[in-house]
């Protein structure tokens, strides 16, 4: 039998022996681009004036859009945003032109030469303003179940109040890149730091101006992405294959930090409202909600968002009667993108928020409420499909019992009982997250394997490493499948010229599409070779072979044919020893008219009790520990699934906690360095971290019978702020605490004490 392989990247990353974009050894005679972006964020072009840069030392060419050949246009879902800004301004850090010279240093001086007048018009940053003056990306979506409007009258509780969450940074720790190599016959290599190949390759075609086979699109791996790269990695690619063609030259351009922050999108901020109705016994009966949300200059994914948004907005609970809209905003900040949980989390938190503000008008722990409603099986989503294998209440029952909630919130309330100045605060958080892209179409993906005449096995899919552990599970689908060490397998770079039509690394589809693909393409080849060994030690009808440990077994039992002599025999026969095949998701189908269908493959199950330690007198906290009982599935790498489970958790805490994204009234962006930009670091992390696997869970649509656990566990940082609410609740009772998010140090001392200003003073 085979181990149970590490990340493959691990040693190669501690070691530095890991190669990004911008390690890879480059052509002679290979320029540097440079972006010279808007400094407003609302306005017109007067007049551009790029003299001055070109005529700088070492500049070859300063580009815009009078240089396009084809169309200026990037906008995926909706075609509205250009690659270069020709006489308008969206936002701050909106890309206007690209300067090429010898060194990245002289392109970078030669872009602050540039002169461009512009007239200023007004800046909306607030996605209720833009919703107030009709500035919309495309009409508003409902997801609607039940009679909402007539049930009200049935709940003995009835509670309205706006829940709000922030933006996050990406914060990937490699920037925006991409090498543009020409090619003969007008074509270009475009290595590109994205977690969407093919989307790289199609826009391309379309602002170039040629067809897409003359673009190869190639990705080693990514410093990570987190859905920043899945759209937003595209016009840097553009940009170098655009300048390399005018210039007949390779051309790379990778982002300053800084200039990465300021010119790309984040996640989607939300402005909520909410109405939610409930018995005296806590059963919701209703729930309304509106989601404004904050989609920036363009549209980007923001639909697509704001459609799993709409899809999650009652999390894990099973409610009767739900009315939920979905209002796009067009503002004046870069075009807001894909997130890990791609709107999820968005609609989980008001869920969540219209729990906490039912149970302190009821007078109850929030946690009755929740568990009061979870989902079981064959419930009703409020977009038409049902439950299958829930696990909501089994995940939550196994957390309570393994982590003692009770005995928890007793010892919490001891506690707060006898501190005056620091309180605690506990909160479950339980998620149900559904996994598919929301998209149909988008759910298919190839592979393509080799088996070479030594034995070693090369795979191509569409999947793109970014540190998630993507290319170990498919290497490891492919060694059980043939029975195969993990020397034998290599899983080359993710290439639009032997994976073509591919679908974005997102969804937390990346392993389910790309390695279903390759377990279809082994076991062809393997039923192929068990035919060649069938002959060649003579089997009878009863006999059964298979694969195991580079040999070939007869009914259990070693045989002395080894894997490397079976493929020289099938070589010599002239046997096909490469495979491409392709996987589709089964049975999913959505109807965006009717906003009713099947969108999601299966749903991913957990539940998750914080516990955290508020000081009310300076307003700084600590979490003190995060216990979890996940639904994995049949995970069939445990050491990769841990790491991605506990790395989501801590960047969901970010989100809720300390990672707050500021736009000046301007629309120009405050936080844009690290030392006014703050996420976790290894003192904001909880105390005590404990993930436990729900076992004897199954899922024949995963590969392997396991579960996606790319984005589900980052749900579980929201019931951080909730557990935060909790300990402010303990030290202030009477207050009405805002829902809103992150939870800062600084907000949690406003929450807790009224500002005070000159009238206070002269008043007391």
């Amino acid at each position: 039998m085979q181990t149970t392989p590490k990340h493959f990247d691990a040693a190669r990353h501690v070691s530095g022996l890991s190669q990004f974009l911008d390690d890879m050894s480059v052509p002679e005679g290979t320029l540097h681009a440079a972006v010279f972006y808007a400094k407003m964020a609302h306005g017109h072009i007067r007049s551009l004036n790029t003299a001055p840069a070109r005529a700088a030392k070492g500049v070859r060419a300063v580009l815009t859009a009078d240089d396009i050949r084809g169309e200026n246009q990037i906008g995926g879902i909706i075609p509205d945003e250009p690659l270069l800004a020709e006489k308008d301004i969206h936002f701050w850090g909106q890309p206007i032109a690209v300067v090429v010279a010898e060194t990245a240093a002289l392109a970078r001086e030669a872009m602050l030469l540039i002169e461009c007048e512009t007239e200023a018009l007004p800046v909306i940053t607030d996605p209720r303003e833009a919703a107030r003056q009709g500035k919309l990306i495309m009409p508003p979506r409902t997801v609607e179940r039940g009679a909402v409007d007539t049930v009200w009258a049935e709940c003995d509780v009835v509670i309205e109040d706006t829940a709000e969450s922030g933006g996050q940074e990406h914060l990937y720790l490699e920037t925006q890149g991409a090498l543009a190599i020409p090619t003969e016959g007008g074509g270009v290599r475009i290595v590109s730091s994205t977690q969407g190949p093919t989307a790289v390759q199609r826009a391309a075609a379309k602002v170039l101006g040629i067809p897409m086979h003359l673009i190869e699109v190639d990705v080693l791996r990514l410093g990570g992405g987190f859905g920043g790269k899945e759209d937003q990695a595209t016009p840097w690619a553009i940009m170098a294959a655009l300048a390399a063609l005018h210039l007949h030259c390779a051309v790379k351009l990778v982002l300053p930090r800084q200039e990465d922050m300021r010119m790309t999108g984040k996640r989607h901020p939300y402005s909520s409202d909410f109405k939610i109705g409930l018995t005296k016994n806590g059963k919701i009966l209703a729930l309304e909600v509106t989601f404004y949300q904050d989609a920036g200059a363009a549209a980007d994914l923001s639909p697509a968002v704001l459609d799993r948004t709409l899809f999650h907005c009652t999390n894990s609970y099973s409610i009767p009667n739900v009315r939920a809209t979905g209002i796009s905003c067009r503002t004046n900040v870069p075009p807001n993108t894909a997130f890990r949980g791609f709107g999820g989390p968005q609609g989980m938190f008001l869920i969540e928020s219209a729990i906490y503000r039912a149970a302190e008008a009821m007078g109850i722990e929030p946690h009755i409420i929740q568990r009061a409603n979870l989902l079981r099986e064959g419930d009703e989503f409020p977009y038409g499909q049902r439950t299958e294998r829930c696990q909501a209440e089994r995940s939550w029952d196994e957390a309570v019992q393994a982590f003692a909630l009770e005995s928890v919130i007793k010892r919490v309330a001891e506690f707060n009982a006898t501190n005056s100045s620091h309180k605690k605060g506990v909160a479950v958080m339980p998620i149900c997250f559904g996994i598919s892209f929301t998209n149909t179409m988008m759910n298919q993906a190839s592979a393509l394997v080799h088996i070479y005449s030594d034995g070693s096995v090369s795979v191509s899919t569409g999947a793109v490493e970014m540190g998630q552990g993507v290319n170990t599970k498919i290497a490891q689908t492919a060694m059980s499948i043939l029975g195969l060490s993990e020397a034998r397998v290599k899983v080359q770079t993710t290439n639009t010229s032997r994976a073509a039509n591919t679908s974005p690394t997102a969804a937390s589809a990346g392993a389910d599409l790309n390695g279903k693909a390759t377990e279809i393409a082994c076991t062809a080849l393997r039923e192929r070779l068990l035919k060649v060994a069938y002959e060649e030690l003579k089997c009878s009808e009863d006999d059964v072979l298979s694969l195991g440990n580079e040999k070939v077994w007869r009914n259990g039992v070693e045989t002395n044919l080894v894997w490397s002599a079976l493929v020289q025999i099938a070589f010599f026969q002239r046997i096909k020893l490469s495979e491409q095949a392709q996987y589709a998701t089964p049975r999913i189908h959505f109807d965006k008219t009717t906003m009713k269908g099947h969108p999601f493959a299966y749903h991913v199950y957990g539940t998750a009790i914080f516990e955290v330690t508020v000081d009310c007198l300076r307003g700084t906290y600590e979490v003190e520990s995060v216990q979890v009982v996940h639904d994995f599935g049949q995970s069939f790498n445990r050491i990769i699934d841990l790491g991605q489970a506990e790395g989501a958790i801590m960047q969901g805490i970010g989100w809720m906690t300390m990672e707050e994204v500021l736009y000046a009234p301007n629309g120009r962006l405050l936080t844009d360095a690290l030392s006014t930009y703050k996420i976790p670091d290894v003192y904001a992390a909880p105390k005590h971290i404990d993930v436990r696997f729900l076992e004897n869970s199954e899922n024949p649509l995963g590969i392997m019978n396991s579960k996606a656990v790319g984005e589900p566990p980052f749900m579980y940082g929201i019931g951080v702020y909730f557990a935060l609410m909790n300990a402010l609740k303990a030290f202030r009772p009477n207050k009405r605490f805002l829902l809103k998010a992150p939870m800062s140090p600084e907000r949690v001392l406003t929450e807790l004490y009224e500002p005070i200003t000159a009238a206070t003073m002269v008043s007391k």
